[in-house]
């Protein structure tokens, strides 16, 4: 369980970020608050331009908020990913196509300052075992299905043990039987890890189905249209798709999503 006075995983308050260039000016987050617990599983959703991955990399240190403040894990974001302490997933596995699933899985531990070792850390080779991927360690991409490259994807971002994974649409490119099958999956891991995870979607039913909270983010400027809870028992199989609560839930997120 999480100690009750841990700091949260990411907190904003009016954080606003714009871009220049010589056409001007666009906003891309406007006066955006967010308060993620530790373990949280957020979900961002909204319309294309919303702001939805610029979110994510400003709690990940790769875009700086021009005003308000953004605290990683009780600090500055530089610090957590100086610390490692943050993982990301993208659409596209970016794996290098020389490299085994398990080589792969372990790049980042042969590149940039190494993490102090811990007892129980999981090696990439158990790491990939709690994607699903035992026995196909040898492969390369090519020889994986979109799929397992994601999955690969998934393991590698967890190989240096983060606290918070931020996943942008990382299933978006996938059919809907195998988006199925990872949902349950990530849930799975996520419980089992105890990871914060904020995740980017356009899939309304992905959202609810994943996560405690849903970000709405409307657009022009991306702004907060509403923090939805999502109020389902874990585990959630599949199935809770069909209850009238995930029903109405849906329905209130389409709603907003029409007024965005």
């Amino acid at each position: 369980m999480t100690s009750l006075d841990a700091p949260l995983a990411v907190e904003l308050e009016g954080a606003t970020v714009r871009f220049s260039s010589e056409r001007g000016s666009v906003t891309a987050l406007d006066n955006v608050a967010l308060r993620v617990p530790p373990g949280g599983f957020i979900s961002l959703l909204g319309p294309s331009g919303c702001g939805k991955s610029t979110l994510l990399r400003l709690v990940a240190d790769l875009v700086p908020a021009t005003h308000g403040s953004v605290s990683v894990l009780g600090g500055p974001p530089e610090r957590a990913r100086l610390n490692r302490e943050l993982g990301f997933v993208f659409q596209d596995a970016t794996l290098l196509p020389w490299r085994s699933a398990l080589e792969n899985v372990r790049l980042p531990l042969e590149v940039g300052p190494k993490k102090r070792a811990r007892p129980g850390l999981r090696t990439p080779e158990e790491l990939l075992r709690l994607v699903g991927l035992a026995g196909r360690e040898d492969a390369l991409p090519h020889e994986l299905s979109g799929g397992m490259r994601q999955r690969v994807a998934i393991a590698r971002a967890l190989v240096s043990e983060p606290r918070i994974l931020l996943m942008d649409e990382p299933f978006g490119a996938l059919d809907e039987i195998t988006r199925d099958t990872l949902n349950e999956e990530l849930l799975r891991i996520w419980r089992e890890t105890g990871t914060t995870i904020l995740f980017v979607t356009h899939s309304i039913p992905e959202a609810v189905f994943l996560s405690e909270r849903v970000l709405v983010l409307a657009t022009n400027p991306g702004r907060v249209r509403e923090l939805v809870a999502c109020e389902l028992p874990y585990p959630r199989p599949l199935s809770v798709r069909e209850t009238p609560e995930f029903i109405r839930i849906a329905s209130h997120l389409r709603a907003l999503l029409q007024t965005c």
